[in-house]
């Protein structure tokens, strides 16, 4: 499992204690930063580089990881690339449902809302497989398609 992590300056204390989760997790990550709180910084900097990763890797069971203040933001341009599936995820049960029927890669998460239990809603996201039902690929497909 291979984590690309990136924020804004309104997710940059959230990502770093994610990082910090990360590591004592032995999570193989890679940190796109924010590397330092930078009031006038630009979320679609930090989405760019976590979607372009994600779709480079070539290991298995690839994700993304993206904060910004609501999460639309960096949901937003890294939807912007294709074969990437970011999803907005405030909640265990958004993750779940993100990975099982959209096939989600990348999960955004928006700081300005009050995650505290980010640690569940991570290993939500990373360990839901895909659901198989055809629906649900048939409309993963379609969603590549555009």
């Amino acid at each position: 499992m291979q984590i690309f992590l990136g924020a804004d300056h309104r997710g940059f204390e959230l990502k770093n204690r994610i990082a910090e989760w990360l590591k004592s997790e032995s999570i193989p990550f890679m940190d796109f930063g924010a590397t330092e709180y930078d009031a006038e910084d630009d979320y679609n900097v930090y989405a760019k580089n976590v979607a372009q990763a994600v779709l480079d890797s070539v290991e298995p069971d690839t994700f993304g990881i993206l904060i910004c203040g609501s999460a639309q933001g960096v949901a937003m341009q890294a939807n912007r690339f294709d074969g990437i599936r970011a999803a907005i995820c405030p909640d265990t049960a958004t993750a779940i449902e993100a990975r099982g029927h959209n096939d989600a890669n990348i999960l955004c998460i928006p700081a300005d809302q009050q995650i505290d239990n980010f640690a569940s809603l991570i290993n939500s996201f990373l360990h839901t497989p895909p659901l198989e039902d055809p629906k649900y690929k048939r409309r993963n497909q379609e969603l590549d398609e555009i």
